[in-house]
């Protein structure tokens, strides 16, 4: 079987990535305020991220001005492996139609979280925008998350051709 469930073409065996997709399985849990909402899915076979919706309700407008931001409910709390991460990512199409784009880019949705999902957005545009209930509002990747063990020195570090060039250094040459 593929990734999302059809079989794998001409019977071959699956690859090494899907196997890794097939074995890693995240856990929708919908809360009573999202209910008739679809929970996050892939649009399409190549997707790399799940749709996620709004759960706002059906007769309060979900407003936001030019310049206001908000943490918009999602309806959904989930469970993310052990060495995985959620990142909230915005949608094109908002940003580029409206200017409506996550504020903290990709958001983390931790492994050890358990509360309901929001999305944090601003209207960077010039118009109000109303955000209505089941609306995809983002998208979510859920990505292999690497725990770095630390150390600390006093040791300066070893010089590199680029040193200590910061914000646009790299594109003076």
């Amino acid at each position: 079987m593929s990734a999302i469930g059809r079989p794998a073409v001409d019977g071959r065996r699956a690859t090494a990535h899907q196997a890794v997709m097939n074995a890693t399985v995240v856990t929708f849990i919908r809360l009573s305020h999202a209910d008739g909402l679809d929970l996050p899915a892939y649009a399409t076979e190549g997707a790399a991220g799940m749709d996620i919706r709004a759960a706002v309700p059906d007769d309060v407008p979900f407003v936001l001005a030019p310049g206001e931001r908000a943490a918009v409910p999602t309806g959904f709390v989930m469970v993310v492996p052990d060495g995985f991460e959620g990142q909230i990512r915005p949608r094109s199409g908002l940003a580029v139609r409206h200017g409506v784009t996550c504020l903290n880019t990709p958001g983390t949705i931790d492994s050890d979280y358990r509360g309901e999902v929001h999305v944090l957005l601003i209207n960077l545009g010039h118009d109000v925008f109303e955000i209505t209930r089941g609306m995809r509002i983002a998208q979510i990747v859920i990505a292999p998350a690497v725990r770095a063990a630390t150390a600390e020195t006093t040791e300066p570090p070893d010089a590199t051709g680029r040193g200590a060039g910061g914000f646009g250094s790299t594109g003076t040459h």
